[in-house]
């Protein structure tokens, strides 16, 4: 009897309705609670701040573009912090901006949302059973990045269309959303590691180049050429200064807080290229969908692990890194225990499931978030430089023919 009730349980959330309405609630939800929760004093300006004031920076992104105002500087009248992104997402924006904040701010949420549900759902060659498993995994994830209004769900979504595109041989849409992301966090240019691993580079060198040249002009819609290209200017010179002494939740948050080592970003963001490339030296491995799958995998927790500025909302994009790497393979032990310490430790310590005591004192401190995450990525780099992806195939094949 309880056999069949699990079954039956299992068979309810499994459905894709089911899956897809807890998405939207879940969205419409932390869209409501961010709107309606009064506003805080934030740092030494005294002015209330909105508990959507990322939202509120991308929006007033785009009146800033129309107004030919820097826009990367402060607005610490309008809004908390730095508009880090590039004038094409200012004017992409634009599709909110003159929505009523409690409408836009859900569109958008509903946009991250959706895009990586549906992202996941289209992963080709993964059974219907595989991807539920994988949006049920990253859902408490997924609502952290979205209870700030940010826009890191659209990038894990955006990586995971470029590689169904890659798989489909339709270079012209994998090229865009790798670019688009891009145009939103400058850490999405480590996707076209990806593009090495299919065939055409040449082809995909064109697209990009094309694509590149548009994104770049498109906000030349609203501005002019002077004034479009004094907005490049001051996006770079914010990048090269947003090089702060932050070693966020990464692989340098971990060196130092476990062994007080204070190596350089350089260094360690060279080490980590080195290592991300290493696989690729397998040449013959790229025939093999799940080795093409892990180097997704891989790069979607490299992204964030070796991001000086990572913080917890950006644990989205590792997580759907860490949910493919575990889901589309059958488990082992020790990959059992990887993704249960990942799980509780990058997605639940966020949460009130961990108390404020026990996250201030252990798991911030200890950037114990990260630190499993980072174990995984090792797991899958040394997957990736090791195993016989024939074998490994070809024993997946035959489990799927008993089965």
């Amino acid at each position: 009897m309880n056999n069949s009730r699990y079954k039956t349980i299992s068979q309810f959330f499994g459905r894709e309705p089911v899956v897809l309405a807890v998405y939207i609630v879940i969205t419409l939800l932390a869209s409501i609670q961010q709107y309606l929760l009064p506003e805080q004093i934030i740092g030494t300006s005294k002015l209330p701040v909105s508990n959507y004031n990322n939202y509120v920076i991308f929006k007033n992104s785009f009146f800033h573009l129309l107004a030919n105002r820097n826009l990367y500087t402060f607005y610490l009248t309008e809004q908390w912090d730095l508009f880090k992104y590039s004038p094409t997402f200012a004017l992409f924006m634009g599709l909110f901006a003159f929505l009523p904040n409690w409408l836009g701010l859900t569109l958008w949420n509903a946009l991250n949302t959706l895009v990586l549900f549906f992202g996941i759902k289209h992963l080709p060659h993964l059974s219907r059973s595989t991807t539920v498993k994988i949006r049920w995994f990253v859902l408490i994830e997924l609502l952290t990045s979205i209870q700030n209004s940010q826009s890191n769900g659209l990038i894990l979504g955006l990586f995971i269309w470029s590689f169904i595109y890659l798989e489909r041989g339709n270079l012209v849409w994998a090229t865009l959303f790798i670019l688009f992301s891009i145009f939103i966090k400058v850490f999405g240019i480590v996707g076209f590691v990806l593009f090495l691993v299919y065939p055409r580079k040449l082809a995909a060198f064109s697209y990009t180049s094309l694509w590149t040249v548009l994104l770049v002009i498109l906000p030349l819609i609203v501005v002019s050429y002077q004034q479009l290209f004094d907005q490049y200017q001051n996006w770079v010179v914010l990048l090269q200064n947003d090089h702060s002494s932050s070693i966020g939740l990464s692989v340098m948050g971990w060196l130092n807080t476990w062994f007080s080592l204070v190596p350089s970003k350089g260094i360690v963001v060279v080490i980590g290229c080195v290592l991300l490339l290493l696989p690729l030296l397998r040449v013959a491995q790229y025939q093999y969908y799940h080795y093409r799958l892990l180097i997704l995998a891989s790069i979607l927790i490299w992204v964030v692990i070796f991001n000086h500025k990572a913080e917890s909302p950006t644990f989205i994009i590792a997580i759907g890194g860490v949910g493919l790497w575990y889901f589309s393979q059958p488990s082992t032990i020790t990959n059992k225990v990887l993704v249960i310490l990942a799980f509780v430790f990058t997605s639940l310590s966020s949460t009130d499931v961990f108390p404020t005591a026990v996250r201030e004192m252990i798991v911030l401190p200890y950037v114990l978030k990260a630190v499993f995450c980072i174990a995984i990525w090792v797991k899958i780099t040394v997957d990736l430089v090791t195993i016989d992806w024939e074998t490994t195939t070809l024993k997946r094949l035959n489990v799927s023919l008993k089965s």
